[in-house]
């Protein structure tokens, strides 16, 4: 938690700054154009959880969009390392974006103006959600995102409408739909364990994003060794799946029992998703606090 009347400090291109007091310029083309690149790693306990692969993934998307990444790995985490101390960050998140830059408002611009970096810490459960003990519903949409998925875009647009659809129906997530299959969750990516004891989730692509804790989920699962399956599924599917759940950096692993108003697993949390979570967070909790590393 951050510490009772503390001033919340920010990261603004190179410099620290208290919260009222950060500017970006109205000509960013991240703010323009959603011409930018954005990453969020969880905080636990005062942990980086799963830091390295999510930079990587950063690079990966900057380089996709032809913005140069202004920052080594190792850079990148001792800013986010600072904002913790700064912030007294326990759980919750860090948020980095980098946009293309500052130039007049125009669709091309030279390749060489200065990325713009904006990071700041958000204070959220990760470990508890009251959904964890009752399960999450979910509905699901229509996928209206461009085809180029794989990379971690701020031009969201497509998932905050997903986003508001489900808020206004009173539900936690929804999975968005392509052809009849699901693609991914609005901000999650999306698991079924089958009658058949199999965890069935939409291979990589550029349909879907490479998600991290997908990928850490993935190898709980392959070490407790849990049958895995990588194809998609469509949506009849999941009224005869054993369980359902989602996973992203800022929930883990969701258990799943209601999806358009239809009960799934008989409408309580299944064991898979259980036993992937708890394993993930013992893993979790054996690495050394920030504040350890540091000492």
């Amino acid at each position: 938690m951050t510490r009772p009347h503390a001033p919340r400090i920010v990261y603004v291109n190179g410099a620290f700054l208290p919260f009222e007091e950060a500017r970006i310029p109205i000509m960013d083309r991240g703010f323009l154009f959603g011409d930018g690149i954005y990453e969020v790693t969880a905080v636990l306990e005062g942990r980086l959880i799963d830091n390295d692969p999510h930079l990587l993934r950063l690079d990966r998307s900057l380089a996709g969009i032809g913005i140069r990444n202004p920052y080594s790995l190792a850079e990148w985490t001792t800013i986010q390392r600072q904002l913790m101390r700064d912030n007294a960050l326990e759980e919750g998140l860090i948020y980095i974006e980098v946009t293309r830059g500052v130039y007049e408002r125009e669709f091309t611009c030279p390749p060489d103006i200065p990325p713009t970096v904006v990071m700041f810490t958000q204070v959220k459960p990760v470990r508890d959600n009251p959904n964890l003990t009752r399960g999450a519903a979910i509905i699901t949409v229509p996928d209206l995102r461009w085809a180029r998925r794989d990379i971690k875009s701020t031009a969201l647009l497509a998932q905050v409408l997903a986003k508001q659809e489900a808020k206004a129906a009173g539900v936690a997530e929804a999975w968005m739909v392509e052809d009849g299959f699901v693609t991914e969750g609005a901000s999650s990516t999306a698991f079924l364990v089958t009658e058949n004891d199999e965890i069935v989730t939409r291979p990589l692509s550029q349909a879907v994003l490479p998600g991290i804790t997908r990928m850490a989920i993935i190898e709980v699962a392959k070490a407790m060794g849990l049958r895995l399956v990588e194809r998609p599924f469509a949506v009849e599917e999941i009224a005869t799946a054993r369980e359902a759940f989602f996973t992203s950096a800022s929930t883990i692993a969701m258990p799943v029992v209601q999806v358009d108003g239809r009960q799934v697993g008989g409408g309580q949390p299944g064991p898979v998703v259980r036993a992937l979570r708890e394993r993930y967070l013992a893993a979790v909790m054996e690495q050394p606090r920030e504040d350890a590393r540091q000492s």
